[in-house]
């Protein structure tokens, strides 16, 4: 379990990692309180999958922050919800067309008329659409500037999740749950150094309206 964070000084840092025996919520509750016990205060948006362990201990221990669904783990669970493959094949553009809205108003728009197209053909999937996809929208209630950035989890999914598949395949057995932890705290500590080093930020807080 890992989570990385964006600070005041607008660079990601990775804010902590710990080895569990799965994604239930015990797991994960442990985690985040862990994280709060060792000063992490004023948590405002947090980005994340619809994983059911986590979601329960982010409501738990962060719940007064936003909730960003990933809107690529969004589309991913659309594709697996499409009766067919023409919809499987299509169903992806037809989202972005509710992500690359200009507004929150919009994409609910965007939204209704996607929903009322399947209502009839795929009446399933235009449930699964109408109940999941709100939550992917959270981020239209930020500054455009941000949205972008803030959309999806990929920045874990590529900047941690693959590095760490990377160096830990190359090993295959550890003996002990330490030793795994060492080696993953190992990998996340030179990430976030070079995180921290990069002159540029990640997202500009300071921003002005057009």
């Amino acid at each position: 379990l890992s989570a990385i964070g964006i600070g005041p000084d607008e660079r990601r840092r990775v804010l902590g990692v710990s080895v569990a025996l799965s994604e239930a919520e015990v797991h994960w509750r442990a985690f985040l309180e862990s994280l709060h016990q060792r000063g992490l205060r004023g948590v405002e948006f947090i980005v994340s999958d619809d994983h059911a362990g986590l979601h329960a201990a982010r409501r738990a221990v962060f719940g007064a922050a936003h909730w960003q669904r990933c809107q690529f783990h969004l589309a991913q669970n659309a594709i697996h919800h499409a009766p067919n493959h023409a919809i499987r094949k299509r169903i992806g553009a037809e989202l972005r067309t509710v992500w690359n809205a200009n507004s929150l108003a919009a994409a609910q728009i965007a939204l209704t008329t996607l929903v009322n197209a399947y209502r009839d053909t795929a009446p399933k999937l235009a449930d699964w659409l109408e109940r999941n996809i709100p939550e992917g929208l959270t981020v239209f209630t930020l500054p455009e500037p941000h949205q972008r950035r803030l959309r999806t989890s990929n920045p874990m999914e590529r900047g941690i999740q693959q590095e760490l598949k990377r160096r830990t395949t190359k090993i295959r057995v550890f003996p002990n749950e330490a030793s795994l932890e060492r080696l993953v705290s190992a990998v996340l500590v030179e990430i976030d150094e070079k995180w921290a080093a990069d002159t540029k930020g990640y997202i500009k807080w300071d921003y002005q309206d057009a």
